[in-house]
């Protein structure tokens, strides 16, 4: 039997970017001790608020449908908080609420590019951004993001990779899976050239609440960028929550009306209980989502130092996000082999970002989701593994 053209369009190279992941996850099933850094699943609890708003509306039967694009209260809230943190009008009209940052992306891209159009992104990039333009069968263009940069933009790169064909910008700051933060300067520069070629930009922010130190940039806070750009969020980082699903997508009001026809075919609106955690969580602005910030911003300068001592490897303090990147290449050994032994010899897994994209090479994602004790824990099994292959 055949199937559509599209299932070879979403089987990315990023797809295989887990194989190390679901293996460790194998081992702690049949009993060992993995220390598991490979995805950045928080391991703090969700903020009270958002768990007992949730709990209480499940309680009260609120389990029916709910609008196709959100509950109006609840769009409110996220253009509410929108607002406030970039300083530029917005309003429930602009707000669609999916289910988490992934889907948003997903629903995003099917409205804004399709075959023939280009998109433009910078690499390394999430293992899911491939498949994600894949599926519009629009053609991936990526623009490379160099070590020496500190993984920041070279802005006569990205403008030498725009043709007639470029629909859309994509970027994502806090950078997954190298931690950049883009400067205020460089986003301009980015919405400088939108305006420049007629052009969306797409900006995932959904580590904006993880800025170490607190200067992220969202394209929608310039002049005359509301109307091209579409931000997409969510609280899976912010609030520890990543299975509850809960994400949006932030743009001009005939955005979401597309939105609506699209969703209204394909996932029937959310489930009101998630969003009444969400409603909550959004109002109290609890405390909980700054000390994650804190934590890890403490726990990348911890693990980043202990790595330090890694013979043949080098790391740098990530920006912002969950991640600390280690570059493995003066070992000898691929980041999947690396990841592979290492795993084998110490029980710690790690993610081989080969799958971010060809800049990636050499390095290994390290989650920074787990408490201070087993990262210190994590970070000496892996300078003693890399002392071992130098020995």
């Amino acid at each position: 039997m055949r199937f559509s053209p599209l299932v070879d369009r979403v089987a990315g190279k990023g797809a295989g970017a887990w194989r190390i992941h679901w293996e460790a996850l194998q081992r702690k099933a049949s009993g060992r001790e993995v220390i598991l850094l490979t995805v950045g699943d928080p391991d703090q609890p969700p903020p009270a608020v958002l768990i007992d708003a949730t709990v209480e509306s499940l309680k009260r039967g609120h389990t029916g449908y709910s609008p196709i694009v959100g509950y109006p209260e609840v769009r409110a809230a996220v253009a509410a908080r929108h607002a406030a943190r970039t300083g530029q009008p917005c309003t429930a009209d602009n707000v669609v609420v999916v289910p988490g940052a992934q889907a948003g992306l997903y629903c995003a891209l099917q409205c804004l590019a399709g075959a023939g159009d280009e998109v433009v992104a910078p690499e390394p990039m999430y293992a899911t951004y491939e498949a994600v333009v894949g599926a519009t069968g629009a053609r991936l263009v990526n623009v490379p993001l160099q070590a020496d940069r500190g993984f920041h933009l070279d802005l006569d790169t990205l403008a030498a990779a725009i043709t007639p064909r470029t629909r859309v910008l994509w970027i994502n700051t806090p950078h997954n899976p190298t931690g950049a933060v883009m400067t205020r300067g460089e986003v301009e520069a980015v919405a400088e050239l939108a305006r420049r070629h007629d052009l969306w930009v797409l900006s995932d922010e959904v580590y904006a609440e993880l800025a170490f130190d607190g200067g992220h940039t969202s394209p929608w806070s310039l002049p005359g960028m509301a109307e091209r750009t579409v931000v997409v969020s969510s609280l899976s980082k912010s609030h520890a929550a990543p299975g509850l699903r809960f994400g949006w997508m932030v743009g001009p009001p005939e955005l979401s009306g597309h939105m609506y026809n699209l969703l209204l075919c394909m996932l029937y609106g959310g489930p009101p209980f998630v969003q009444d955690g969400a409603l909550a969580a959004l109002k109290a602005d609890p405390p909980e989502v700054a000390a994650m910030r804190a934590d890890y911003r403490r726990r990348a300068a911890l693990l980043s130092g202990i790595l330090g001592d890694a013979q043949h490897c080098r790391t740098a303090m990530p920006e912002g996000g969950m991640f600390v990147l280690l570059d493995i290449r003066g070992t000898g050994l691929t980041s999947t082999a690396f990841a592979e032994r290492l795993l084998e010899a110490e029980d710690v897994a790690v993610l081989p970002a080969d799958g971010f994209g060809p800049s990636a090479i050499g390095h290994l994602r390290i989650s920074l989701t787990a408490p201070d004790a087993v990262l210190e824990e994590a970070g000496r099994r892996i300078v003693r593994f890399a002392g071992g292959l130098a020995g």
